[in-house]
């Protein structure tokens, strides 16, 4: 006798039951059905009393439980969305968070504002990663030549892979921080990063979906969190044009050092700590004219 097919609201039920003991976020559940029926949110909850393919519950299934045991959902689907875009993921990139999207937001501002006619602006991404930041600025606005830096040849190559995806014109340069440009005439009118800022001591007290499965050169800062700042600060002053920005993500309770940091290395500059949409200190932006 066969057995009876599972219903999509029964599967989600168990799914978040599932989840919560396992102290999962429960909307895990949902993310990997769409994921396995190809189905958009809206298609999903207008057909709650459909019957799930007996091999699509298998798999959906044994997701759960892979996630249970720690491993992020972005790596078991491989991809994550990003300022409305798919961007591919693996273990040698960050998983995007929301909060960077707020960085770009704030970026794309500040460019509309500082240069404003549309002529060329030279725009470099340090630390990449999968790209979302590179891609997402020559995506939102074609007056942009973006180059985007990353230490690591495994990192560039899924971000060269989002670029083609997404059809944007992004160089992409393997090298630490702005190393490569240092003996060129390269400058750039705004330079972006988020780069590594945990504490060592604070590594081991993130959430194994973190500290397990996002590459460790992309979350270890130093001792204090802020050794990628401090050496931002003695290589900026030569790659920047006159009149330029800088953006940095900073973690929680970084703002002030990070802004101070700035301040000392461009004294004109007016240097602004932005909270995120959770009131946390999350961006850090200098504007230099």
């Amino acid at each position: 006798m066969s057995k009876q097919k599972r219903k999509i609201y029964e599967a989600l039920n168990w799914a978040s039951s599932f989840l919560k003991e396992a102290n999962r976020d429960d909307n895990v559940g949902e993310l990997l059905l769409l994921h396995h029926l190809q189905m958009s949110r809206t298609q999903l909850f207008s057909n709650m009393r459909m019957d799930i393919d007996t091999e699509i519950d298998r798999k959906f299934t044994e997701d759960i439980h892979t996630h249970c045991n720690g491993v992020p959902v972005q790596h078991i689907i491989g991809y994550e969305h990003f300022y409305g875009r798919t961007f591919r993921v693996n273990k040698e990139v960050l998983i995007p968070r929301p909060e960077t999207e707020e960085l770009v937001q704030g970026i794309l501002q500040r460019i509309d504002k500082l240069f404003p006619n549309g002529n060329r602006v030279n725009v470099v991404d340090v630390g990449t990663g999968s790209g979302i930041i590179a891609i997402t600025l020559a995506s939102e606005r074609k007056s942009l030549h973006v180059t985007a830096t990353d230490i690591a040849k495994e990192s560039l190559a899924i971000a060269k892979l989002n670029a083609e995806n997404l059809e944007t014109e992004v160089t992409f340069i393997q090298g630490d921080l702005l190393t490569p440009f240092l003996n060129s005439d390269t400058t750039f009118d705004v330079i972006v990063s988020n780069p590594p800022y945990i504490p060592n001591n604070e590594i081991d007290k993130l959430s194994p979906v973190v500290k397990d499965y996002d590459p460790m050169r992309a979350l270890a800062g130093g001792e204090d969190g802020l050794d990628f700042y401090r050496r931002f600060m003695t290589q900026l002053p030569y790659v920047l044009s006159e009149k330029a920005i800088i953006a940095f993500e900073v973690g929680v309770g970084q703002g002030k050092s990070v802004q101070s940091l700035l301040q000392q290395t461009f004294r004109s500059a007016v240097v602004e700590v932005v909270f995120d949409i959770n009131g946390k200190d999350r961006m850090v932006f200098a504007e230099i004219s």
